[in-house]
């Protein structure tokens, strides 16, 4: 029989009382920061998070506020003074990578902890209905006799439309600083420019493009996506011979100087909820491509990518 005595048992009281000293509390009022206005990608993820969350009862309670401006690069500032907050998140993505050094922010990915990459949508290229064009052979063909004639509109300048039509440049082997890209503040001017006939082409996520392809007002005629997309009849830029993988990525980061088990729940979290039949139902919704990653793989995959952008822009003659 075990003999537990008084001393025995205050020991054990003593240990009990050290113990939330060392282990880890758990993530309480979780806060998840969309680093732009309402309304836009990051805030949509950061919503559905929120709800997926909260309804699947991993982290309750869960509040998303917005910090907008230059890309998402004020809201990281403020998510690194934020150091050792382990209920703090935030969502940003491949348009933060580009907007850190296309803005020379003086923080970036490598100051904050990364826990997860969520979701993606790749990018079309698309002409109107009425243009000359029929594949992209066609508009590169015209594109390389004469670079600055042929105009494409996108998104911001470095964004990640930008980027893409850098890539077209480099794989077709046009001077991606000759090329003629015309940024605009929404998909809706992109749109009116491309209907309008007053640019040859244009870029942006399939979703932005979808009713209009659907309408025969525009042609699809290339997609960013490694292979073949169910429901989506696009033939894929690697199909027709320009090696292009490139994804408007999403993720989730945590301020600097968490402690390991901190980020162990946060990360347990998020694999709990992508693993969740309520998580499945929002990508289906939303149309999003699962491009879940997790843990450390992320934080090589941030480093690479990191890379990949700088490397995008200065081809492009954005930064240095």
């Amino acid at each position: 029989m075990l003999n537990i005595t008084k001393k025995t048992v205050l020991t054990l009281s003593a240990l009990l009382l050290a113990a939330p000293a060392t282990v880890a509390q758990g993530i309480n009022n979780l806060r998840i920061m969309a680093p732009a206005a309402p309304g836009g990608g990051w805030d949509q993820t950061s919503r559905s998070l929120q709800t997926v969350l909260q309804d699947e009862g991993l982290v309750k309670p869960v509040q998303v506020f917005n910090v907008p401006g230059a890309g998402g690069t004020i809201g990281l500032a403020q998510l690194y003074n934020a150091k050792g907050d382990g209920n703090l998140l935030m969502t940003m993505g491949l348009v933060m990578v580009g907007a850190i050094q296309t803005n020379n922010s003086k923080v970036d990915l490598s100051r904050v902890t990364p826990i997860a990459r969520l979701t993606g949508e790749y990018e079309v290229i698309v002409v109107p209905a009425s243009s000359p064009y029929k594949n992209t052979a066609d508009l590169v063909a015209a594109w390389k006799a004469n670079p600055g004639a042929v105009a494409f509109a996108g998104g911001s300048a470095g964004g990640t439309d930008h980027m893409l039509v850098g890539l077209l440049a480099r794989a077709a082997g046009v001077d991606p600083k000759k090329m003629n890209y015309v940024p605009f503040s929404g998909g809706g001017e992109t749109l009116a420019a491309l209907l309008g006939n007053q640019v040859a082409a244009g870029v942006a996520g399939y979703g932005e493009f979808e009713a209009q392809i659907k309408a025969g007002k525009l042609r699809a005629i290339g997609i960013s996506a490694p292979k073949a997309q169910a429901g989506i009849a696009v033939p894929t830029l690697k199909s027709q011979g320009y090696n292009i993988d490139l994804a408007n990525w999403r993720g989730i980061v945590a301020p600097p100087g968490i402690s390991a088990s901190q980020k162990a729940e946060l990360v347990s979290a998020l694999d709990k909820m992508h693993k969740s039949k309520a998580w499945k139902e929002v990508l289906n919704t939303r149309k999003w491509t699962d491009l879940y990653m997790s843990g450390s793989k992320f934080d090589v995959f941030l480093k690479l990518e990191a890379v990949r952008t700088k490397g995008i822009l200065q081809d492009i003659g954005l930064v240095k």
